[in-house]
């Protein structure tokens, strides 16, 4: 590619120089030099810390003040336990640190006691308050009823939970102890999570008598019943009375005790922290499922401390007492990543309920109440206040935020527009994107540098994110799949009780020594990222790659379409495209709405983009973390059974489509 080839698109956001100096990037860069480099931006400090992988992540450790036993290897030859099937390249890192993550979570509490730890509204109004010292008092409490139900290193204890602070309570706990955490959302049924947390086995279960989501309660009386009956490692419950009602709706047998019984039982003594290794399993996170059985995705202590820190440190400018919020619920690693903050000093802002209700302003009211100063979401919801016309700067105050971070799919460039005009001019819009796999991200935001309209701004701090086409060639400008050619600290252990097969074949299989991710993605000048969706839901008609989001972008855009999802149809050996869209209010699908469908594609896009079907469905198949769920529908749609239909917020509407698996084309 010549010099006269390469166009760098005007920035739709640059930081000032007092902000790029105020950063802690630019800190970490001048703590680098300090050590004879020469590092200007933040393109140069990537492509040291790709080279320098063992200085890199010595200096994080250093410059983030891990808490722990470093050890003087960084990373030694071979493969955990569990991964005997990874390359040759891969390595151990940190095999001689010792280390625990709730320790570095509550260590602020030395440092400032009274100051806020967390900042707890739901939708029924309630609110709590807690300082930090409260926090390390509560988790004591709970460490003690843990240790006394013999809970220890290595033991497996479940949250079937919202996002509250008694989860974050019992996580901290728990990981305390050595043990291991793994949660899900009240939202999940109940074979759902039987097909979770019985293949991991945990010895006590958290979980509540009810929540209240859009304006509903939910009772939880017989989901936790049937969960502690049906999975026979479970020893101890403890149920919390999150909707204050009597105990008639909690399990009914003598395993179970209520939250305030357990708090009321001791009194706050100093935390014991149990160190182990940096490669010792901390989080079970569990894949979608909608395809299959869930894999159970294991990561480690070390690993996820660390990188944590590096993304909330250097790539979103997490400070000490910024207030950072993240819309999620604890069946998303995004909850992971929320509660994980607290390690850099700040304060978690968390709500519990709709986004959207009573109204579009929920979650902005929360922003401008508690002066959040890093807002974390969905592209999704932002797609959803765009098409209501909801405009937060006209309607808030929000001075204090600082950065808003979007993930779980395509940021489209009109919606970085959107953010712009009608949230705030001078903010560090990062579009994220990493997943379950890796508790993390490849592709992220960085407080140094331009943000370009449609992008993710950069690859993440030491890992080498390239695109590779089909021939497994780097490509610049080209479509291809994400891959990562290096190793990092947070890659998976493996996959739960996995001799190292599903785990290689998962992610190492495509390529040769390489991470294959499977996003559809395009690699900028700029140096960031263009993705379009997930690889395995690309479109080729007549043999054109199509991605998803592509078509999603335009087709959401029109007034009447609320939501749509794009799947292929196999016909005579070439794939159709077969498009559902969900209708605003009581719109009907009538020829004049599909000719604009239809007419918007072929002019915006291209005339393979032009679905040979369209039908309108009452709603759009989702995971419960709102991501779409393009496979099932596929197989929906050729006739086949969706297995996991218990990972799907709304399976209903899968009957809708099965009735279109006879081919009608319009």
């Amino acid at each position: 590619m010549s010099i006269q080839d390469i166009t760098i698109p005007a920035p739709i956001w640059v930081p000032t120089s007092q902000r790029i100096e105020a950063s802690n990037l630019h800190q970490f860069i001048k703590h680098i030099n300090m050590q004879g480099e020469a590092l200007e931006s933040y393109s140069d400090l990537h492509q040291w810390s790709i080279e320098n992988p063992k200085q890199f992540w010595a200096n994080l450790w250093q410059f983030c003040d891990v808490i722990g036993f470093k050890g003087d290897c960084i990373y030694g030859e071979g493969v955990p336990k569990w991964n005997q099937l990874l390359p040759s390249r891969d390595t151990i890192w940190f095999p001689q640190a010792r280390m625990n993550y709730a320790e570095n979570l509550l260590a602020y509490a030395f440092k400032e006691p009274n100051s806020v730890a967390i900042l707890f509204s739901n939708e029924l109004g309630e609110e709590t308050e807690i300082t930090r010292q409260q926090l390390c008092d509560k988790v004591s409490l709970v460490q003690q009823w843990l240790k006394q139900s013999g809970v220890g290193s290595g033991d497996v204890v479940a949250g079937y939970l919202p996002h509250m602070p008694e989860t974050v309570i019992a996580m901290l706990a728990t990981t305390s102890l050595g043990a291991i955490w793994t949660s899900t959302s009240p939202d999940f049924g109940v074979e759902s999570v039987k097909e979770r947390f019985g293949q991991v086995q945990p010895k006590v279960l958290f979980c509540c008598n009810g929540y209240s989501f859009n304006g509903k309660v939910f009772h939880m009386k017989d989901k936790n019943t049937q969960i502690a009956d049906n999975i026979t490692s479970i020893q101890h419950v403890c149920c919390i009375n999150y909707l204050k009602e009597t105990n008639d709706n909690y399990v009914g047998n003598d395993r179970v005790i209520d939250w305030e019984s357990v708090v009321s039982s001791f009194i706050p003594q100093p935390i014991e922290y149990q160190h182990i290794g940096f490669n010792d399993p901390l989080f079970i996170l569990y894949s979608s499922g909608t395809t299959g059985k869930p894999k159970c995705i294991v990561h480690s202590v070390g690993g996820t401390t660390l990188n944590h820190l590096k993304e909330h440190q250097l790539h979103c400018d997490v400070q000490p007492r910024d207030r950072i919020f993240y819309y999620t619920t604890c069946g998303w690693m995004m909850w992971n990543w929320h509660v994980s903050a607290l390690a850099s000093g700040a304060t978690l802002v968390i709500f519990d309920g709709s986004p959207m209700y009573p109204s579009e302003s929920a979650l902005w009211d929360i922003a401008e109440k508690y002066n959040v100063s890093l807002f974390g979401t969905s592209a999704k919801y932002l797609e959803a206040l765009e098409k209501a016309q909801y405009s937060p700067i006209q309607q808030h105050n929000l001075s204090h935020l600082k950065t808003l971070c979007s993930t779980g799919s395509v940021l489209y460039p009109s919606q970085f527009d959107y953010v712009y005009k009608q949230i705030k001019t001078d903010l560090h819009l990062a579009s994220i994107s990493g997943g379950t796999d890796i508790c993390g991200c490849f592709v992220l935001g960085n407080p140094i540098s331009p943000v370009y309209r449609g992008e993710c701004q950069a690859p993440a701090l030491a890992l080498n994110v390239q695109v590779f086409n089909e021939q497994g060639q780097t490509v610049v400008k080209q479509r291809g799949e994400l891959v990562c050619l290096n190793s990092f600290p947070n890659q998976p252990i493996g996959f739960w009780k996995d001799n190292g097969e599903r785990y290689h074949n998962a992610y190492w299989d495509k390529y040769p020594n390489a991470w294959h991710h499977g996003d559809d993605v395009e690699k900028t000048t700029c140096g960031g990222m263009i993705f379009y969706g997930r690889s395995d839901a690309t479109l080729n008609p007549g043999g054109v790659r199509i991605g998803t989001a592509e078509i999603y972008q335009q087709v959401n855009q029109l007034a009447k379409v609320k939501d749509s999802i794009a799947v292929g149809r196999v016909v005579d050996g070439d794939e159709k495209v077969v498009l559902f869209v969900q209708l605003i209010g009581n719109v009907e699908l009538d020829e004049e709405l599909i000719a604009n469908i239809k007419l918007q594609l072929k002019t915006k896009c291209s005339p393979r983009h032009v679905p040979a079907e369209i039908y309108a469905i009452s709603d759009i198949p989702k995971t419960k973390s709102g991501k779409l769920v393009e496979l099932a529908v596929k197989q929906v749609l050729h006739g086949k059974e969706v297995k996991n239909k218990g990972a799907i917020a709304n399976p209903e509407v899968l009957e809708e489509i099965a009735q279109y698996s006879i081919q009608t084309t319009i």
